[in-house]
């Protein structure tokens, strides 16, 4: 039986007339950090929102869990596992923490269950269950982050794809979000990280693909991409603003 869990085949995806992603393949193994990187507009939240339904791409096909997924609604895509974690949070900020998690899991059936899964991600984020009556707009970014990633662990992903996780974080606070990362990794978690931190997200990654304009320009192990100066010169922003990202 394949590892692969996503599988992209040759998907565009317009903007009206546009073209954002233009036939872009790509893939995510069992128990995988996979990363999407280049600069803004490359591709990366629109591959994000294609993967999710939330856009339909006009050729192309993806394939999550041996299933077609290419133009399911996205409560369908939630259902299967799939869960996109959107760039900027978009927690509710007039509920409460414990009212945030719990539309995580809108889907569930199993109140017991559900409380089991708020309970395991208060155990993952102490500082949630400690405020899990505070409205979500009175957190810090950091924790309405925390926030962000706790709902969606509340639909218990098979594949979760994260947007953007360290924008408009403390910089001290980003080695947190980094760390979060690693540990739902190290826990079984498969990941499609969208990071403009390169650095970071090569620290993390597995294996990474380098997006310019809507096309695939390289692709490689993260450690690779890493230590290649020409990949970061001209993709990732160049060396000094490269070396100088957390």
């Amino acid at each position: 039986m394949s590892d692969v869990i996503l599988k992209v085949e040759n998907i565009e995806t317009y903007y009206g007339k546009v073209a954002a992603l233009k036939g872009i393949s790509f893939e995510v193994r069992m128990g995988q950090i996979v990363t999407l990187l280049g600069s803004n507009g490359a591709g990366k939240t629109t591959t994000l929102r294609t993967l999710s339904g939330l856009l339909f791409p006009t050729t192309g096909k993806i394939t999550f869990m041996g299933e077609d997924i290419t133009r399911m609604q996205p409560h369908e895509i939630v259902k299967r596992g799939l869960i996109h974690l959107p760039e900027g949070r978009h927690i509710f900020k007039d509920l409460t923490v414990t009212e945030n998690l719990e539309l995580g899991s809108f889907s569930l059936k199993d109140e017991a269950e559900r409380k089991r899964r708020i309970n395991a991600v208060f155990d993952r984020f102490p500082i949630l269950g400690k405020r899990n009556k505070q409205m979500g707009g009175t957190l810090s970014g950091g924790e309405q982050q925390m926030l962000a990633i706790g709902r969606g662990l509340m639909a218990a992903p098979k594949l979760l794809l994260m947007d953007e996780p360290s924008m408009g974080i403390a910089p001290l606070v980003v080695r947190d979000i980094a760390n979060i990362i690693r540990q739902l990794h190290k826990d079984g978690t498969p990941i499609l990280l969208v990071e403009q931190n390169a650095k970071m997200a090569l620290n993390l990654a597995d294996y990474g693909y380098v997006l310019d304009i809507g096309n695939i320009v390289v692709q490689g192990l993260g450690l690779d991409l890493k230590n290649d100066e020409d990949v970061v010169k001209a993709y990732l922003g160049g060396h000094k603003a490269y070396t100088q990202m957390v």
